[in-house]
């Protein structure tokens, strides 16, 4: 038997007894168990069950009343979570994890699925104090290793061991290197930083994301050059509140590094360069290396400060576009991790944009018993499970109407989340297969116009030769990546020009609206941009 099949025999093995913490349900559903009266002697039910486990009860949906493997249908499991949900927030509880299972033939007559709630005493966390951090560097220059020792506490083994902390793919563990963007969090109670035990187990970030008064989440982006598509969709792509530079001690500032280092400031993100693998190097390495980035940042008119020489009160106070502080740090000894957990504890959330509901679709999944999962940040607004949405454009530049089975953030699950959070929203009314990276969740009152060209400020921060009508980079903006021509309206633009042109995505139309950011790039050329005006189409 599989360990987390295992976790559905516990369940059933412990069963449902008079005050106990274990409830078996078959199915719940919306008509039937939210009826006026039924609600508040279910939710008083679950109440019961929760204190009667200390704090924590089982449901196990899918089954019969002496525990036999029932099974129910996709949609009907879906429908139970929903009420379940609902009865837990009646009760002052929230679900902390699904875990599901398919039941075949040879145990039922049904096909179907069976799933174990965990419910938890007490509402989730309030969205007020959440900052999310991306970061970016050269291959090797200990990104993922910085923050897998944040995180978790721990200091590296010297071979990258806490790298493996963070969500990677079997292969990128053993080759050493990040394919896709990883997620990490840590956060902060009175008694200072609540870090992960073991990251590789859900409840583990479930469990800091419940006990921290203040969350930090990390986007770890990958440094290796075949890869930089990935990193700008990880910097553009986010709603981030600040950068996180890596800068390896033994190697110094690279063309990766100023590439990077362009991007982060082009979107205007404030940021912090983090020095890493002291260890490795002298003390006089070390000044050198620093001086080599406050070069690299005075070029792009950045003022460096160094938080060993001002301190922690002046990095805070002074962070900004043009100031980016310089933190000294190894992974191995440990050196600055303190200064940076200090600068986590008490930067200010840069804030996430006023207005209706919005977010970018950056990952999509395909969940057992839950359906089609688009993940994202959400960019402005606030959503909250339950809520009808509009989804798209799709390829023929419509939009589809969906709803919000649940929302989960770092396995966590909660009823609503803000401007600025990372989260999974589980959707009813679409497949998983045709929501795709670049689309757009919204208000199902909103009135999108989907446009296929639109005009923009540009400025061309490299390029072998002119730019003119007809050249054709990949254009980063919010999620989407996207094959575009540009025509200039002068003609054409030169290593270094700003100008205006306008940028014509190549095979479909997106949400495009006045004032984003992106990036474009083709080869070894890049550039930024500002989006000034959009045309419908």
């Amino acid at each position: 038997m599989s360990p987390d099949r295992a976790v559905l025999q516990r369940a059933l093995d412990r069963g449902e007894e008079e005050g106990g913490s274990v409830e078996f349900k078959e199915r719940l559903t919306e008509e039937l168990h939210l009826s006026e009266g039924r609600l508040e002697s279910l939710a008083a039910q679950l109440r019961h069950r929760v204190l009667s486990g200390e704090g924590e009860a089982t449901y196990v949906v899918g089954v019969t009343d002496d525990g036999g493997l029932a099974g129910i249908s996709p949609g009907e499991f879906s429908e139970s979570m929903d009420v379940l949900s609902l009865l837990a927030e009646e009760a002052g509880a929230h679900i902390e994890e699904v875990q599901t299972w398919g039941v075949d033939g040879d145990e039922s007559d049904t096909e179907g699925i069976v799933g174990v709630a965990t419910i938890r005493e007490g509402a989730v966390l309030e969205d007020n104090d959440h900052i999310v951090v991306g970061t970016a560097g050269h291959v090797d220059h200990g990104k993922s290793t910085l923050v897998g020792s944040l995180v978790t506490g721990e200091a590296d083994d010297g071979e990258g061991g806490t790298r493996g902390f963070l969500d990677v793919q079997p292969h990128e563990v053993e080759r050493g290197l990040s394919a896709d963007l990883s997620y990490g969090v840590y956060g902060f109670d009175d008694e200072g930083p609540v870090r992960m035990d073991n990251p590789h187990r859900k409840t583990d970030r479930a469990r800091v994301v419940e006990e921290s008064d203040r969350l930090v989440s990390f986007v770890d982006t990958v440094g290796h050059e075949p890869w930089l598509r990935t990193t700008i969709r990880g910097l553009v792509g986010q709603k981030l509140d600040y950068g996180l530079l890596t800068v390896a001690a033994d190697d110094g500032v690279t063309e990766t590094t100023r590439e990077h280092l362009g991007i982060l400031l082009a979107t205007e993100l404030p940021t912090i360069v983090a020095l890493t693998k002291t260890d490795l190097v002298s003390d006089d390495r070390v000044t050198e290396v620093e001086r080599e980035v406050e070069r690299a940042l005075r070029e792009v008119d950045k003022t460096p400060l160094r938080v060993a020489r001002h301190g922690v009160e002046t990095a805070i106070e002074e962070i900004s576009e043009t100031v980016v502080p310089v933190v000294t740090t190894s992974a191995v000894t440990e050196r600055g991790l303190d200064t940076l957990d200090e600068m986590f504890e008490r930067l200010p959330k840069t804030g996430g944009e006023v207005g209706a509901f919005r977010m970018y679709v950056d990952r999509t999944y395909n969940v057992q018993g839950v359906g089609a999962v688009a993940s994202g940040t959400v960019k402005s607004g606030e959503v909250e499970a339950g809520d009808e949405l509009l989804l798209g454009p799709m390829q023929d530049g419509g939009f589809r109407e969906v709803q919000v089975r649940s929302i989960e953030m770092h396995y966590h699950r909660v009823d609503e989340a803000k401007a600025g959070r990372i989260v999974g929203i589980a959707l009813k009314g679409v497949r998983e297969v045709d929501v795709e990276r670049g689309m757009v969740l919204l208000p199902r009152d909103a009135e999108p116009d989907p446009v296929r060209e639109f005009e923009a400020e540009v400025m061309v921060l490299n390029h072998p030769t002119r730019i003119g009508d007809g050249y054709e980079p990949v254009v980063h903006l919010e999620t989407v990546s996207e094959a575009a021509k540009f025509y200039p309206r002068d003609g054409q633009l030169l290593p270094g020009d700003a100008g205006t042109t306008t940028v014509r995505f190549k095979f479909r139309s997106y949400l495009v609206e006045e004032g984003q950011k992106f990036v474009f790039r083709e080869g070894r050329s890049k550039g930024v941009g500002t989006v000034t005006d959009v045309r419908t189409d």
